[in-house]
């Protein structure tokens, strides 16, 4: 298959593709006698996985692993598991951050008029030399 191909299949553009291809998270693609790139069903397979541990907010680095340990038939599933409570843990940790950003934020916002009076809690909330 060629990369429009694959990219159609996996739901994965041709530009991130040709990244993962040169992040090593898939191999390298074989090519044609023309030159263009050719895949199997193996890479959109590959692809796929990649692009749900994406949406899952996995970063490339454990991606990688993922893949690694996901091609390892004899893996132990407790490598698999702590990869995933790390991640866990990290977006708790974001979440805990975000739902802190937004209570100031809305603070801020409730106690703002909004209306033709120049002052403004919100912009003096903002200004770290008050």
């Amino acid at each position: 298959m060629n990369i429009g191909e694959v990219a159609k299949q996996s739901d994965v553009n041709s530009k991130m593709i040709r990244r993962y291809e040169e992040l090593g998270i898939i191999s390298k693609a074989g090519r044609s006698l023309a030159g263009y790139r050719q895949y199997s069903e193996n890479d959109v397979h590959v692809l796929r996985f990649v692009k749900r541990a994406r949406e899952l907010g996995f970063s490339m680095k454990d991606i990688k692993q993922l893949i690694s340990l996901w091609r390892n038939k004899s893996r132990p599933s407790s490598q698999v598991k702590n990869i995933a409570m790390k991640h866990i843990m990290e977006l708790e940790k974001k979440m805990a951050e975000i739902q802190s950003m937004l209570g100031t934020l809305k603070n801020l916002a409730e106690h703002c008029h909004g209306d033709q009076r120049p002052d403004c809690p919100i912009l003096d909330g903002l200004d770290c030399h008050k």
